[in-house]
């Protein structure tokens, strides 16, 4: 009686546990609830990347690891994206692909 009562137990606790995950959704981390009206310094702003959706917005992450949802069709929201995006450019074609790396002695002989 007691391994048919278990084997029952596991089965109903199974069964929850699968309806439980049925139509639950994982909520987006990045949702905009609202958009600021304050201007943010360039400067300050380490990148950025757009939501699309009912809310669309420019997030925008500071330095400081901040997350500020902005409105994409404001002026400075508009020129600090094209800040950064030349910005990114400018560094990129700074940095040179160097060729492949050549091996460097370990100071064990090889056998020949």
């Amino acid at each position: 009686m007691k391994p048919l009562l278990l084997a029952l137990l596991g089965v109903c606790c199974l069964v929850a546990r699968v309806v439980e995950g049925v139509g639950s959704e994982v909520v987006d981390q990045r949702i905009c609830v609202s958009l600021t009206t304050r201007r943010l310094p360039v400067n300050r702003i380490k990148t950025y990347t757009i939501k699309e959706g009912p809310m669309k917005a420019v997030i925008f992450i500071t330095k400081r690891g901040l997350k500020v949802c902005a409105d994409p069709q404001i002026d400075w929201v508009k020129k600090a994206v094209e800040t950064m995006d030349k910005s990114k450019r400018i560094n990129m074609n700074q940095t040179k692909p160097t060729g492949a790396q050549q091996p460097t002695s370990t100071g064990v002989p090889r056998a020949r």
